[in-house]
């Protein structure tokens, strides 16, 4: 039978051991959990909401944008056609705003608008069925080359002019600047469908 102080030490040596490998398992869980802890950098990984530019069609909802009554577009419309508006996530989840790294349910992103800088549609038509013989409208829109033309050669004896005015009608012929006309912001817009890897298809019922 072991004296009492040797049945402390034992003790004490048995509590040691299990508390050494319960540290060892500690760590190895911590490890494989946590890859980049050697470095340095040790980050609790147990954020798993997903970063707010990654949210999926449904999972947030944008406000519109307030319409300028003079240009017809969003205000703050820039010259590459983005404006910045403000998002929601749906009720019951967050995002990770990639400039802070905090968890959010409002964040700022981009979406498409429609830039006008000072062209009209109805008086570009109007300059092309009246004076368009005359290249008026050409000049009107930025082509003072095609203007020219059309000026020395009566509208391409009138055949340019008709051309023209189907061409502007449709709003096939924009302004030369890249920009679009000023048309209301309800109105008959004549827009050009794409479809790329972010189109939602809905499948088939």
């Amino acid at each position: 039978m072991l004296s009492p102080g040797c049945q402390a030490l034992t003790y004490r040596y048995r509590y040691a051991t299990l508390i050494f490998v319960l540290e060892f398992i500690h760590l190895t869980w911590a490890q494989e959990l946590l890859p980049n802890a050697d470095t340095g950098s040790i980050t609790e990984n147990y954020n798993i909401a997903p970063l707010c530019s990654e949210l999926l069609i449904g999972q947030f909802k944008c406000n519109e944008s307030a319409v300028d009554p003079w240009t017809q577009s969003a205000i703050g419309c820039s010259i590459n056609g983005t404006v910045s508006v403000v998002c929601s996530t749906s009720p019951g989840l967050s995002c990770v705003d990639p400039l802070t790294g905090n968890s959010t349910w409002e964040f700022n992103t981009t979406t498409s608008c429609r830039y006008t800088n000072g062209y009209s549609y109805e008086v570009t038509l109007i300059l092309s069925v009246f004076l368009g013989f005359l290249g008026v409208d050409r000049f009107y829109l930025g082509y003072p080359a095609i203007g020219l033309l059309k000026l020395s050669t009566m509208g391409f004896l009138l055949l340019g002019s008709l051309i023209d005015i189907v061409l502007i009608a449709t709003q096939t012929v924009t302004p030369a600047d890249g920009s679009n006309y000023i048309i209301d912001f309800y109105g008959n817009i004549m827009q050009k469908l794409t479809r790329n890897n972010e189109t939602y298809v809905q499948p088939p019922q």
